[in-house]
């Protein structure tokens, strides 16, 4: 069994920031800099929304737990002949005078372990399985299963630059019976990457946001890529991290991010999780898959897209049947490979964001970041079918000034022969990988993409005086791809902190708010339909977890999705940082999970 206690830093990281202000913390370097985007005013509102990144630091880090012969890997130092153990102390030793050299400069925000790991953003260590848990109110008996949460989580502390994105995948599970127990676990997804630095007792692999820029990211590649040819590293079997979304599907739970294959979790009886491995779907999959694959809820397949970002085709599209058998590839013609975290589907299309932010590796020649915002590029979103066999047939709509980090739905109508993509437009587009001195915004906003004439429209859906920032969350998982009138989203505000949930009309613009309270922050609401045939779309319950930054306890709140009345509260036994997202599993699919 891991262990539990937290590992405490007690001195400050010796970065030369300022204690009093995060405002000045670009770096002044070429050799590490990065590049403020010029102002984008055309697409830019008045209304201000204040940065919550001053939270008090709290860097706790779990205790790395002893590997045993099972998860014993060969990169372990122990095997090393002489030759790698030497070509490993002059690595190690470069290394050490690069991070020399990055500490002597400034970390932007995005890439400031202190900014990053923040409050309630500061990891945890696992906990193991805790049952009897206390229940506030009474839990809804259609809610039984396992609510599952995904998250970054970093299990070392880090030596140089990190963005939230970077840390290792923790999965956050409490069960629901419908008898009214609960139980909590959270556990470490078992990735390649994390088994060889827990190895190694430290991190070594690069961060691919908080230390691939500039010149600095070119050595560290160097560094990786010197290990890897003395077989100190294996990385082969992937360098991803599992930390941003969750799905389950053909009786798999598979952990998520974009950067590799999906891994394989297996919920246990007792309620614990454990990692079974890369899940490849019976070598079908021989490329990366992004962190939000779909699942159709009437033909019960699932859709997902793969991108490379180092060679052609940069992007592929792909889908599986519900037996587990994957179609073929097809290949999207993109000129330049494009950061594509999210996309959407419809009832006969899957709809494919192409925009604005890109990835430029060369840019780190002349001392920038590699993933950057391309003011001549005009966004486009490409309109294919889901049966396709290649990509001849795509309709590309472009949508100028649209970037969306997520989509939360899309659908047909026929009759005007528009495809309605419901998704936050996000400004400046590239401020959560780079540094801006603009305030972020997350519009919500109505796309109509016209497959006859090529044109397209955008408007905000709620009015100015309701503005908020409205980023992760979902709509009723059974009208998927099919026009749906309500979703729950963040209130991703002071951001990135989440102070509650909105439940938006798309047809009004009404919006309903849900407010945690004051110092209680939470995450994306997840909402779980009470039956699969209901006359109400809204006919539901909200699972969101809720952390109370005054108390420093966590617990898991279920609202009533019609009324947004809380019906229940489980109180957690430890914290529960802010992550990203999440999935029920339905008890009665427990029965045959593999």
């Amino acid at each position: 069994m891991a262990s539990t206690s937290n590992w405490t830093s007690k001195a400050p990281i010796s970065y030369p920031l300022s204690s009093s202000s995060i405002k000045d913390l670009s770096f002044s370097s070429k050799a590490i800099s990065f590049r403020n985007r010029p102002k984008n005013s055309a697409s830019r509102t008045s209304s201000k929304i204040h940065c919550a990144l001053n939270s008090p630091s709290v860097l706790h880090f779990p205790n790395p737990a002893i590997p045993n012969e099972e998860t014993s890997l060969k990169s372990s130092p122990q095997k090393w002949n002489l030759l790698q153990k030497a070509a490993a102390s002059v690595l190690d030793v470069a290394e050490s005078a690069l991070v020399s050299i990055e500490r002597q400069h400034r970390l932007p925000k995005t890439a400031d372990p202190r900014v990053q790991l923040s409050g309630n953003f500061a990891p945890v260590p696992e906990q193991p399985v805790r049952h009897a848990l206390p229940v506030t109110g009474t839990i809804p008996k259609c809610v039984s299963g396992v609510y599952l949460r995904n998250g970054a989580n970093p299990l070392f502390k880090p030596v140089s630059g990190h963005h939230l994105f970077d840390g290792d995948g923790m999965v956050h599970a409490v069960t629901l019976d419908n008898g009214g127990s609960a139980s909590y676990a959270c556990r470490f997804t078992e990735t390649q990457r994390l088994g060889q630095e827990r190895e190694l007792g430290r991190p070594i692999f690069p961060k691919a946001i908080g230390e691939l820029h500039g010149h600095s990211g070119i050595a560290r590649l160097m560094l990786l890529y010197g290990r890897t040819l003395c077989g100190l590293l294996d990385h082969k079997q992937g360098i991803g991290v599992a930390n941003a979304g969750l799905v389950y599907f053909n009786n798999h739970l598979l952990a998520m991010s974009e950067d590799d294959l999906p891994y394989h979790v297996r919920i246990t009886d007792s309620g614990d999780l454990k990692t079974v491995g890369r899940y490849d779907f019976d070598d079908q999959l021989k490329s990366t898959m992004i962190a939000h694959p779909k699942v159709d809820p009437e033909s019960k397949e699932l859709f997902a897209l793969s991108y490379n970002v180092l060679q052609k085709p940069y992007l592929k599209y792909f889908r599986v049947f519900p037996d587990g058998k994957k179609s073929q590839d097809v290949e999207i013609p993109l000129t330049v490979p494009t950061m594509m975290h999210d996309f959407a589907i419809t009832k006969n299309f899957v709809v494919i964001p192409d925009q604005q932010v890109v990835f430029k590796f060369q840019n780190m020649i002349t001392g920038g970041s590699p993933v950057i915002y391309d003011s001549e590029k005009i966004s486009r979103f490409g309109i294919l079918s889901k049966n396709a066999s290649n990509a001849n047939d795509i309709i590309w709509v472009e949508t100028p000034d649209t970037f969306c980090f997520h989509l939360w739905n899309a659908w047909e109508e026929p009759e005007s022969e528009e495809v309605v993509v419901i998704g936050s437009r996000m400004t400046p587009a590239d401020s959560v990988f780079n540094e801006c001195e603009e305030n972020l915004q997350s519009v919500l906003s109505e796309i109509r993409l016209n497959l006859k004439t090529g044109k397209s429209t955008c408007r905000p859906i709620l009015s100015d005086s309701e503005q908020v920032n409205l980023e992760a969350g979902m709509v009723n998982r059974n009208l998927l791809g099919r026009k749906s009138r309500y979703a729950y989203l963040a209130i991703a505000e002071p951001w990135p902190k989440v102070s509650g949930f909105a439940k938006v009309d798309l047809f009004t613009g009404d919006v309903t708010k849900h407010i945690y309270g004051n110092n209680r922050y939470g995450g994306e609401p997840f909402f779980l339909p009470r039956v699969a045939n209901s006359e109400s779309e809204d006919d539901g319950y909200i699972l969101v977890f809720v952390h109370d930054e005054n108390t420093w306890k966590s617990e898991l709140q279920i609202v009533n999705a019609m009324t947004l009345q809380v019906e229940a509260s489980v109180k957690l036994p430890s914290r529960v940082p802010y992550g990203f997202h999440g999935t029920f599993v339905e008890a009665k699919d427990l029965i045959n999970q593999e």
